[in-house]
C-alpha cells in the first residue's frame, strides 16, 4: 500500500509564502491548488492530513522550545488556516489526524515507523527533521525543492543535538558547526571525550530529547482522527464559487481534472 503523510501545517505555512495572490483567500487557494499535484505525482492508497498538537513533553523541560517565534495575522492567517482544515476534514478523501499533546512531526513518525512500517510511505514536508525518518520503506520528498531529501551518513538526530536548531530554539554547542559535530560523530571516543567535558553530556541528552521524534506506541486510541464517509464534490465547488477560485472550477475540463486526481483515495474511503 502507497501511503501519503501531509504535514499539514507546512504545506499552509508554504501556502501563506505563495507568489499566487488570490485577494483575502490568498492562503486557501495556494494550498488547494498546490495539493492536487502532490496527490497526482504520488497517487496513494492512503492520505493522512496531520495537524499540531501541544508539545507538552518538550515544553516540559524547556520552556523556551519554539519561545523565539514571532507570530503575526496580518494576513488574517488565523482564519485561514482554519478554514483550510474545515474544508480538508469535510471533502478530501483525508485521514486528519493529531494527537494533543504532541506536535504533527512525532504524529508523523508513529504513522511512519509503527502503523505503517511494512508500507510505501512518502512524508510530504520541507522540514529536514523527518530525515530521522528515512528507511527502506519511508521516503521524505520537499514540495519547496522538489526532490526527495537524503538520508545522511551520520546519526541526523545526534548530529541536531551537537549543532542545536535556531528554528526550534535549541541551543547547540559554541564552536561546534556541521564539520566538526560529523568529525566527533564519526569517532566515538572523540565524542565521549567531548561529552564527559563540564556539562556537555547533560545538554546533549537534553538536545537529543528535544530533536528525537517521541515513542507514541500505546497512545494511538488518544489520536484524534477523522475522514469523510464521502466525498461531496459539488459542496467543495460551491465553496470554491464562493471564494471565486475561478482557475480552479471555471472550466469544467479544469475542474474534472482537479477532482478526478482524487479518485484512487476516494476509492478507499
Amino acid at each position: 500500500m502507497k501511503v501519503l503523510l501531509l504535514d499539514g501545517y507546512n504545506l499552509i505555512y508554504r501556502a501563506r509564502y505563495s507568489r499566487m495572490s488570490q485577494g483575502d483567500h490568498s492562503i486557501i487557494f495556494n494550498f488547494f491548488r498546490s495539493i492536487r499535484p502532490i496527490i497526482e505525482k504520488f497517487n496513494p492508497d492512503l492520505c493522512y492530513f496531520t495537524l499540531e498538537g501541544r508539545p507538552t513533553q518538550r515544553l516540559s523541560i524547556d520552556p523556551n522550545y519554539k519561545g523565539q517565534r514571532v507570530y503575526h495575522n496580518r494576513d488574517n492567517f488565523s482564519e485561514q488556516r482554519r478554514e483550510i482544515i474545515r474544508l480538508v476534514k469535510e471533502y478530501f478523501p483525508f485521514t486528519t489526524i493529531r494527537h494533543n499533546d504532541f506536535e504533527c512531526d512525532d504524529v508523523i513518525g508513529h504513522l511512519a515507523s509503527v502503523a505503517h512500517k511494512d508500507d510505501d510511505v512518502v512524508i510530504i514536508s520541507s522540514d529536514t527533521d523527518f530525515i530521522q525518518s528515512i528507511n527502506e520503506n519511508t521516503q521524505v520528498y520537499s514540495p519547496v525543492r522538489k526532490c526527495f531529501l537524503e538520508k545522511t551518513e551520520y546519526d541526523y538526530v545526534a548530529w541536531k543535538s551537537l549543532v542545536g536548531d535556531k528554528s526550534d530554539n535549541i541551543e547547540g554547542f559554541l564552536g561546534i558547526g556541521n564539520k566538526k559535530a560529523q568529525n566527533l560523530l564519526s569517532n566515538s571516543c572523540l565524542l565521549e571525550e567531548f561529552l564527559i567535558k563540564e556539562n556537555n553530556r547533560e545538554k546533549y541528552d537534553k538536545n537529543f530529547f528535544m530533536v528525537a521524534f517521541h515513542d507514541l506506541s500505546g497512545k494511538e486510541e488518544e489520536f484524534e482522527k477523522s475522514k469523510p464517509s464521502s466525498c461531496n464534490w459539488e459542496g467543495l465547488k460551491k465553496e470554491f464559487i464562493n471564494f471565486e477560485f475561478n482557475s480552479i472550477i471555471g472550466k469544467e475540463k479544469t475542474w474534472e481534472k482537479y477532482i478526478n486526481t482524487f479518485s484512487n483515495l476516494e476509492r478507499n474511503i
